[in-house]
This record gives C-alpha cells, structure tokens and sequence, in this order.
C-alpha cells in the first residue's frame, strides 16, 4: 500500500489543506495543529461547538498562516514572540500556550460571534503527554485530540460510501495520511507502520463524534445524522464507541511523502 494523501490542519478545527509532503515530528505534522481556537475562559472551541470553523481556510506562509474567513475577509497570524504563557486546555489536559495578537482576536471573535482568541504553542516542551493506556511516558501530542496522527484507509472510506445514499469525501474524517491500496478494514489488525523512514505505532482506533457530519465546505451538519447513523450500525468497539481511522504515535522524526510506500511493521 501507499500514502495517497498528506492533509495539515494548522488551526485545530479550522479547514484542512492537502500537501505534498510533510515533515514528521515526535508530536505531530510539522505545522499541524500547533495553532487552536479558545474562548475566553482558554478552553479549546472545534467543531463540535461551532461548525461555521470549518469554513474558516488557513494558508500556510514561511513566518505564520493566513486566515481567511467566508465572509472574504482575511487576517495574517505571525509565529508570536516568546512572551507570557497563557492557560489552555483541550479536554482534561491543561498546557501553556503564546496568545495571538489584538487583530487576530478581535478577527476571529467578529466571524464567530463571541469573545475567542486564537492560541499558539510554540515548542515540544509545551506539548501534551498521549493517553498513557495507549502510549509511553514520553510521548507527546500538540493540539490534537489525543495522537499525533490519524490514519484513514481509502479502502474502507469505500465501503462506507457503498452503504450511504450519499456518499462523503475522506475530509469529514480529518485524517493527517489516508492511505490506497489496502483491504477494507485491514487497519484494524495492524500494530506497527513505517513509511518515509519512520516507524509509527498504531495507538488506538479513532472514536468518531458528530464532526464527520458536517459539510466542510458548508459549515453545517447533515439532517440525516450520516455518515455517523450508518457508520454506528457495523462499527462500534467494545464499549459501545463508533470507530473510523486509526491514532498513530511515531518513532523519530523524518518526512513523508504522498506516494510513498506504507509497510506493516512488528
């Protein structure tokens, strides 16, 4: 099998782009993530609370993102000057996290309606520990629900599809790498991966929420519940979650590339 696509999200719950390649850090994507959206008591806002984020774009630029918003209007976010750590948290983790200045706040708090500021996290020291059932005492993950990767298989997308009156594209589920040339559902039995000279551990199976059915163009959730309803009814662990895509965790650092080789490891 393959990598058949590499997608970043520079600002967690924000609209994903497809790259070319990527360059693999202990704690994620190099630029995935690193970027989040808090409201004023520094608590992490996705899609779960606010679908309009994902018709929010951000562009990638040497010294930071541009960020444009469905209303046409746009803001410039710069890598922020060491300065004074605010508090975060994303689900029960709590991290310090480098503030975005007064535009870009004042920009993101007129497009979504409320009092938000956008945070930035600016080293691996300031990174999360994963879920420790699942990893090592020194892994860590950025801004990222719980691992620094998520693999999808295009295969199993497939089947999925086959099931839904209307069928969906890979971005609701908000993969990192999506990979061809597999088995439907082969992920499921895979423990380790190496591809781009560096091996990742597979972590976990990815429990799915109500964010895969949203638009991610529209920005709004479908009436029929899809792909989640059809998805429930073939795919649920033993505690009752429903699961697509697989967590990866890796070891080392390097660069992947869409089309490289993906190889089960032990």
């Amino acid at each position: 099998m393959k990598i058949r696509e590499i997608w970043l999200y520079p600002v967690k719950g924000l609209r994903g782009r497809s790259v070319p390649d990527a360059r693999v850090e202990p704690w994620g994507l190099a630029a995935d993530r690193r970027w989040m959206v808090v409201d004023a008591s520094g608590r992490f806002v996705t899609q779960r609370k606010l679908a309009i984020l994902s018709t929010i774009g951000a562009c990638l630029s040497p010294d930071g993102l541009l960020l444009s918003g469905p209303d046409g209007s746009s803001v410039k976010l710069r890598v922020p000057e060491p300065a004074e750590r605010s508090k975060v948290s994303v689900w029960d983790d709590h991290t310090a996290a480098v503030l975005a200045n007064h535009d870009a706040n004042t920009w993101i708090s007129r497009l979504l309606d409320g009092d938000y500021r956008l945070v930035y996290m600016e080293s691996p020291g300031t990174a999360r520990p994963v879920d420790p059932r699942f990893g090592i005492a020194t892994d860590r993950v950025s801004f990222a629900d719980e691992f620094p990767l998520l693999l999808v298989n295009k295969a199993s997308l497939d089947d999925l599809n086959a099931r839904l009156e209307h069928p969906v594209d890979v971005r609701r589920f908000r993969a990192n790498v999506v990979v061809e040339d597999a088995v439907a559902w082969a992920e499921d039995g895979w423990r380790a991966l190496e591809f781009g000279g560096v091996r990742f551990r597979v972590a976990k199976p990815c429990s799915r929420c109500a964010v895969i059915t949203i638009d991610q163009e529209q920005g709004r959730r479908s009436r029929d519940n899809e792909p989640l309803r059809t998805l429930a009814t073939f795919r649920r662990n033993a505690r009752g979650e429903v699961i697509f895509g697989q967590y990866l965790i890796p070891d080392g650092s390097g660069r992947i590339r869409t089309g490289d080789a993906v190889r089960c490891v032990r």
